[in-house]
Order: C-alpha cells, then structure tokens, then sequence
C-alpha cells in the first residue's frame, strides 16, 4: 500500500509532497533499510507551463501490493507556495504536457492496461481520454495551435498475423516481421484520428514546425537496437501525409527540433562517424528546405543532449564529470555558455517557457536526492541573480536516516590515465580506522556514476554505509562525463583497462591507510557487471566475495545473442570471425582456471541485451573450478528484461547481494529476506 506522508488535506499551502515542515528529531539518525529505500516518493518528470506560472511534475510511489512503480501528476505554483494533486486514478499517469496556451494538460495513462493519452483541465475536475489505440501511445505532442495532437503508436497486429497464429500457434521469423512505430494525428476536439506515416520504416522523436503544417521526424529501418545506426531525419506534411528525406547521412541522425521561425531543423548526429557507441555526437542544423548538416558543437567534448531552440538560443543538457548542466548555444556563433552557477550540482529534465525566460528542471547533489526547482533567465538567457527556486522537498522523507556522505575522488590508473569515482563514506568516518571496501561499478560503459544519495535500487548502498562500509563507485574508462578520448580508452581494451581502474582505485585507497585490504569485495550491473567477472578471472586474491549482474562471460557468446551486435563490433573493431584473439582477450571465461573468489551470479531470464547464456557459461566454469557460486534467474523484468523494473525484483537484488556479502566477506549469519 502506498504510505501518504501528507494527507491531501493539508497540502494547500505545502510546498511539495514531503513539504511539510517538522520538528526536530530528539533520536539519533537510523539507517534506512532496503524497503524503506524502495519506498521513497520521487519527483519526476518537471513541466512548466508556457507562461513560466506553473510546473506540473510526476511524483513516483512504490506499491507493494501490486508490485508496481506509479507515478502521479502534481502541480505546483512557480513561487513555491501552492501544490496539489492533479491525477489520482489507479494505475500511473505520466508525461504531462501542457496545451500552448496553458489552459490543458494532456497526459499518458496506462489506468485502461494500454496507454493512451488524456486530456485535464489544470484548474480541476475530471481528465477527458483521447485515444484508444490497440496497443497503446508511444510519445506524443501539441500542435502549435491546441486543436490537434501528434502521436506514435505501434501498428497493429496484421490480420494475416492473426490468421497464421491460429494455424500454427506464436512462431516469429528473425529480423523479417517487424511491427513499425508511425505517426498520428488527433484532433483535439472530434477525436477524429487519421495515421501520417506508413511504410518499412520506424519512427523515433518527431516535432512540429512552428505553423504547424509539418512535422519533423526521426526514423530507422527498423525497431531492432542493431539498426539505431540507420536513423535519418524526414519531414510530413500533415495535410497530405507526404513525406520528403531531410538527412540521410550514414550513422544515427536523431531529435529533430525546429527553429522558431521554421526555417532550420536543428538534430543530433554522429556526423557519419563509425564508431557512434563511444564517440561524440553533435548537434547540426540544416535549412528546413534540404541542404547539407552544419555541426555546432564539434569543439564541445562531451556528448550533447537537445532541449529546444528558443528565441536565437539552442538550449542542450550534458555532462561534466560527475555533474551534468544546461547550456545554451548561439547557433550564428557557436559560442556555449554553462547556465548553472554550481559546479557540484547534477541538473536534468530541463523544461523551458515559450520565450526561454523560465526553465524547470530536476537538482541532485551529494547531499539531496532529485528536487523539482525552477530558475528564471536574465536578457542575457545566463541564470538570474537569486532566482533559483526550489519547488519540492522529497527528501523531507529521509530526515532521520543515517546515510554517510559521498565525495568525489580521483587516481592514477595503471596507464597513467586520471580516474575519478564516487566514495561512500560513514557519517562517523574516521580516518585512523580501516574500514572494509566494497566497489559498485556502473554499465554502460557510458554511464556515470554520481555522488547522489538512495540513487542505487540493486545494490543496497545507502544499507551497507552506516554499518560502517566504505563504498567506491568508478568511474572507468569509457565512463561519460570526461570527454571522447577518455571513452575511447576501453576500444580494444576493454576489461583489461577497466581492471586497471578499480584495482588502482582500490591501491589509493588502501593507500591512505583506512582500508582494509583483507575486506574488499565488487560487484555490477551489465558492463559493471562484465568488469566485475572479468576481476573474478584475473586476481584471485584481492576479493573476498564478488556479484556478477547481467553481466557478459564470452564476447563470442554476446556477440551472437545481443540485440546490440554493432556495439561489440565497434569497441573491439572485429567480429569473431575476423579476430578471434580479441575476444578471447576480452572474455572473462578465458581466464576461468584462475578463479577462486565466490561469486553470485544475478540475470533476468528475458535479457534482450547481455541474454542468459552468458550467465550459465560463468556459472558452469566457476563451478567446474569449485569456486563457490549461486546463479539466480530473476523472472518479470520489464522491457528488453535487462535489468530489474519492479519492486519486488528490486528488493530481491538487494537482499541478495546483502546475503552475499554477509557470508562470505562480513562472514556473519545469512540475513533473513526483507519483511513483506
């Protein structure tokens, strides 16, 4: 059941959910336990109104019942001074999005098992559907003018499907029966619903032209991840429904957002680049006529994430080490300003006003998890003096827990190269004790980790501190946040380079005199989860006890099963066939003989992207080595099944790991499972 920490009564004048002031606690801190973790509300989701007077945002809440993550839409005044609860049907509401003249909010809801999109009046009453789509909305957007909204959806399933399967029953013939994603249009008021694109294409992020007559889209031969390199940019006429190619150079070319009046496109690209997995992208425009992409950002060396264009600013989110900010971007001059005043902030899910005056975003730091704020821009679009506002405060929810503190931390790795990672430290640290380590590494390779509390719901982190453990999250090689060459590191080299990351990161730390080396564990998801096999294989000494997640045993195996095989491709620079000595370099199940460190083995039984045999294979050569293991199969996982979505899954990975850890590196008695 969900736990309501303000009674909906008294939140007129709070500021958020969670808002509501309290007294000081007279009890010590406590520590959190992993249900209360999962249990935290969240804020999400933040969008500001046109006029910059409201921002409507998602709160995320845990119910167990159902074994289910659900959001609601709330509204809160730009000052900070009036909230409520806009949504309150079972199920989730998501997505909000307001009419341009402010007066609608349309929102996705999945309350009929399918979402669909839904239309509510801000000021109250009841929310009005819009579509009834087969398989439900993908992503949607108002037209300039408010009478229609566009949409993709998923085609329905052909009737000669239909037939075949009551024939033969469910058979599927790889890579040649794909349902595409299309675009559609609504109108507002009749619902009357016509589609806009057809054919053997599938359509990603789209957005209207300022006069509404067309609209720009991505779009790739297919759904398949394998095929995110074939996305090109078109334009369709909403009148007709035809469609002319706008971009069509090789490699992914995404996000189409329009100039406001209409006469250029700007998107993110690759550029034709080959190696679009770990490089930079850019953002380009191009004249709406056709022409030839125009780069902006070639200089900027991170990855950039596109906003919008407002006035004659291109607004981009991105990141810097650790942190990530807004930018803004003069596409005459090229010139990027950083609008955030902090260094040490991590700022997200931007949403602007019309004119760019007002954005809403989402603010976490070392200390405060996610809070909605909203800043006000200068004529000079740079922050306004003493106009950030924050409008939330979801971490009134954990008030009296012990969570440590994080810090960002940096060494030499054994190539010289400079690397950084996140440490969780005790809130009574000291440094004339030696405190057990245990390494979290991050997937991707391209993710980051950040120094934000409770962010980790499959390794219970913000548990193990406050009994007196240190954590060290890595930030390795290939890592985003520290530029293309630095990401460029692991091509080749990936797992030996890696390694050298964390055991150098281990050796500063032990270095430092308050680690204790005989007490040293690591685990990971995905690649951390690679990484943290690939150490199991190679230094059979250095951990007590390791946790290997969804994580890959054999390139080969990978390779041939993933539904991403360009990614291999590109960080090793070969298939099998072509250089089979790379990838038995790589493969943590090449080095097998060496393992002695017990291992728990974590995979979801449906995983498109790192798929189950990989997980047998570790498990069988660790037990063929008699190293002490347990491989278990989690069932549910949503999406592509690559990792935990619900909270009983969560909760599961989290107990564990806990268990894990307890046996065989804290070696004390196995835990009993978290209370139901």
């Amino acid at each position: 059941m969900r736990q309501v920490l303000i009674p909906c009564a008294m939140l007129a004048g709070a500021v958020a959910l969670g808002a509501q002031a309290r007294q000081p606690l007279a009890l010590p801190k406590v520590a959190p336990t992993v249900d209360q973790i999962l249990s935290l509300e969240r804020a999400e989701s933040p969008e500001i109104s046109p006029d910059g007077r409201w921002v409507a945002y998602t709160v995320r809440h845990t119910n167990w019942d159902d074994n289910a993550y659900e959001t609601q839409i709330w509204l809160v005044d730009a000052n900070g001074t009036r909230t409520r609860q806009l949504t309150t049907s079972k199920k989730s509401s998501s997505s909000p999005a307001w009419s341009p003249d402010g007066s609608r909010l349309a929102f996705v809801s999945d309350r009929t098992e399918k979402r669909q999109i839904y239309v509510i009046n801000p000021l109250g009453g009841e929310a009005e559907p819009l579509t009834s789509v087969e398989d439900g909305v993908t992503s949607f957007e108002w037209s300039p003018d408010g009478t229609r909204i566009a949409f993709t959806a998923t085609e329905a399933k052909p009737a000669s499907l239909k037939d075949r399967e009551k024939k033969y029953g469910e058979f599927q013939v790889i890579d040649q029966e794909h349902r595409m994603t299309h675009l559609f249009v609504i109108d507002v008021r009749s619902k009357a619903t016509r589609p806009l694109t057809t054919g053997a294409f599938t359509v990603g992020s789209f957005q209207w032209s300022p006069d509404g007559q067309a609209i720009a889209f991505d779009h790739r031969i297919d759904p398949t991840q394998s095929n995110r390199g074939t996305a090109d940019i078109s334009i369709v006429t909403v009148a007709d429904g035809t469609v002319r190619k706008l971009v069509t150079q090789e490699g992914p070319d995404t996000r189409p957002v329009w100039a406001p009046d209409g006469s250029r496109i700007a998107f993110q690209t690759a550029m034709a680049s080959p190696t679009y997995f770990y490089g930079n992208q850019v953002i380009a425009i191009v004249p709406a006529s056709g022409g030839t992409p125009e780069p902006l950002t070639a200089a900027f060396d991170e990855d950039p994430n596109l906003v919008g264009w407002k006035g004659n600013s291109i607004f981009f989110a991105a990141s810097h080490q650790t942190s990530s900010y807004l930018y803004r971007l003069d596409p005459a001059t090229k010139t990027i300003v950083r609008l955030a005043p902090s260094d040490d902030v991590i700022d997200s899910s931007f949403s602007l006003t019309n004119d760019g005056s007002s954005v809403a975003f989402l603010r976490a730091d070392a200390k405060s998890m996610p809070e909605v704020f909203v800043e006000h821009l200068g004529a000079d679009l740079r922050v306004a003096t003493d106009s950030t506002k924050k409008l939330t405060d979801m971490n009134a929810q954990a008030a009296g827990w012990n969570s440590g503190t994080r810090e960002v931390v940096s060494w030499k790795s054994q190539d010289g190269a400079t690397i950084e990672g996140v440490l969780h430290k005790p809130a009574d640290f000291d440094p004339q004790r030696k405190y057990p380590l245990l390494i979290v590494i991050h997937g991707g390779p391209t993710g980051v980790s950040r120094p934000v509390p409770y962010s980790s719901a499959i390794y219970p982190i913000d548990v193990w501190v406050p009994r007196g453990v240190l954590v060290l999250e890595p930030n390795y090689r290939g890592s985003a946040g520290y530029g293309a060459k630095f990401r460029a590191l692991n091509v080749r080299n990936l797992g030996v380079g890696d390694a050298w990351d964390v055991l150098s990161g281990i050796d500063a730390l032990v270095a430092k005199g308050f680690v204790d080396p005989a007490r040293v564990g690591t685990m990971g998801w995905s690649q951390g989860g690679y990484i943290s096999a690939f150490l199991a294989t190679h230094d059979s000494t250095r951990f007590k006890a390791i946790s290997v997640g969804a994580g890959i045993s054999d390139w080969m195996t990978y390779y041939v099963n993933t539904d991403i095989h360009p990614f291999t491709r590109q960080y090793l620079q070969a298939t099998p066939w072509d250089d089979p000595e790379i990838y038995a370099k790589t493969s943590p199940i090449t080095y097998i003989k060496q393992a002695k460190t017990p291992t728990l083995i974590q995979h979801g039984d449906a995983d498109q992207r790192v798929p189950p045999p990989n997980a047998f294979e570790l498990y069988q050569g660790l037990q063929d080595q008699n190293v002490p293991t347990k491989l278990i199969i989690y069932k549910g996982f949503g999406g592509i099944g690559h990792g935990p979505t619900k909270p009983k899954s969560h909760r599961a990975t989290m107990d564990h790991n806990l268990e894990w850890f307890d046996r065989y590196l804290f070696q004390v008695p196995l835990r009993s499972p978290s209370p139901q």
